[in-house]
């Protein structure tokens, strides 16, 4: 029990945690204006914008978060010269937020486009018939209903981010969760259960308020048929 203690002084396990929260909220923010770029992207009556869009999704849906990151860092960082500061972990910070931004946004997408398939054609129809262009209809009648329609989906996106924030590792972003775990392993496989059962219950706080709030929004802006 002592050696079990003495890791939350020896280890600022918080700030790890507040390092994977931070990952998540900016992918979140990202990963949203992307989705919805995207979204109504795919249900725009221009062919090539759809077919743009649907070549995203499809490649990032189907593509490994791990090789994202690495690529972040191998490729965009070392190869193309792309930087966000002149700090090490700053950098790498914003590199992994780009990273999981442009992975998550594929899913947010897939997700919003679950809640547009829940409103009437006829309202689509309707807002054509009052002379109300694509965009019109799209921002004014489609997506806020759509919003309502995909809680649940996005909520579920935005669990599996939080959880996926914990590749960022792979993106040299040395101050989370998954790295500080390989390091307090690797200096203590004495208590090596009670370093999993730490991070596992610390996730497990963070993921459990989320699927009760969505279920909580879900059910509340359910659009009653």
């Amino acid at each position: 029990m002592q050696s079990f203690i003495s890791l939350f002084s020896e280890y600022n396990i918080p700030a790890a945690f507040l390092v994977n929260i931070e990952l998540t909220l900016w992918s979140a923010l990202f990963s949203l204006i992307l989705g919805v770029i995207l979204v109504m992207m795919r249900i725009s009556p221009i062919g090539s914008m759809r077919a743009v869009a649907g070549g995203y999704v499809e490649f990032f849906k189907n593509m490994p978060l791990t090789i994202i990151m690495v690529f972040m860092v191998l490729g965009a960082y070392a190869q193309l010269k792309l930087t966000f500061s002149d700090t090490f972990a700053t950098n790498f910070f914003w590199l992994a937020v780009t990273g999981l931004s442009l992975y998550t946004a594929a899913f947010v997408c897939e997700s919003l486009r679950s809640g547009i398939n829940t409103v009437p054609i006829g309202q689509a129809e309707a807002a054509r018939a009052l002379g109300l262009s694509f965009m019109q209809s799209a921002t004014q009648i489609i997506l806020p209903q759509a919003f309502r329609g995909s809680v649940a989906p996005l909520g579920n996106t935005f669990i599996a981010l939080l959880k996926n924030s914990t590749v960022a590792a792979a993106a040299s972003v040395a101050t989370e969760t998954s790295s500080l775990m390989s390091e307090m392993i690797e200096y203590h496989p004495d208590v090596i259960v009670s370093i999993f059962l730490i991070f596992a219950f610390g996730y497990v706080i963070l993921i459990i308020p989320i699927g009760m709030l969505t279920t909580f929004l879900s059910n509340k802006l359910a659009v009653r048929r």
